[in-house]
């Protein structure tokens, strides 16, 4: 999926120019990374708002355009309002062809109802995590990742070094974990054994 983000260079800076672009409908942020230095901009609130809240947008490359200049981006991070639909700040790294990147890409579920541990064992389906860390290079980006918890049964589990990577795409591994990604618990909330992990 193709994401396109608006923008302009913002030549005022500082809390108050930051709220008075805010009541104008823009959001404040910078852009960062790669040989050229930080610039700050100024883009649309809602459609920006829009865009957060589709998954995709958090794990893909970004053309983002300021003052008619296209180069690809991150979302790397963003500021929300405690409790009004508001974003408040957006940061965007640039993306280096020849680097590899570190992103966190999102988990997608599929078989879970086929499961024998669900259809036949009454079990229920435990999502332990929802996204992954791997490496790879921009145009190798998944944009999520897939795991089939058709063949689980009750105490049966999936590890993250199990789950099938796409070409180009590797595992971020932090020491000797191996954590497990999703399991299926008995009505009883019995939790599965690592020595029982699924193959």
């Amino acid at each position: 999926m193709q994401f396109e983000v608006i923008a302009n260079v913002r030549n005022l800076q500082g809390t108050s120019a930051s709220r008075r672009l805010r009541r104008a409908g823009t959001v404040p942020g910078i852009v960062y990374g790669g040989n050229a230095a930080p610039v700050a901009i100024e883009t649309n609130h809602n459609d920006l708002l829009l865009k957060l809240k589709k998954e995709a947008f958090h794990s893909s490359i970004i053309n983002l355009v300021i003052d008619g200049k296209k180069e690809q981006v991150l979302l790397r991070d963003f500021q929300k309002h405690a409790y009004k639909p508001l974003v408040l700040h957006i940061d965007f790294q640039r993306v280096d062809a020849d680097h590899e990147l570190h992103i966190k890409v999102p988990l997608h579920f599929v078989n879970e109802e086929n499961a024998p541990g669900v259809k036949l064992g009454g079990g229920l389906v435990n999502h332990v995590i929802g996204e992954l860390d791997v490496h790879c290079l921009a145009k190798d980006l998944p944009e999520y990742l897939t795991v089939d918890v058709g063949a689980l049964k009750v105490g049966e589990n999936i590890h993250a070094s199990q789950i099938a990577l796409p070409q180009g795409v590797s595992l971020v591994k932090h020491g000797d974990e191996d954590p497990i990604v999703v399991s299926i618990v008995g009505k009883g909330g019995a939790q599965a054994d690592e020595g029982e992990a699924a193959e």
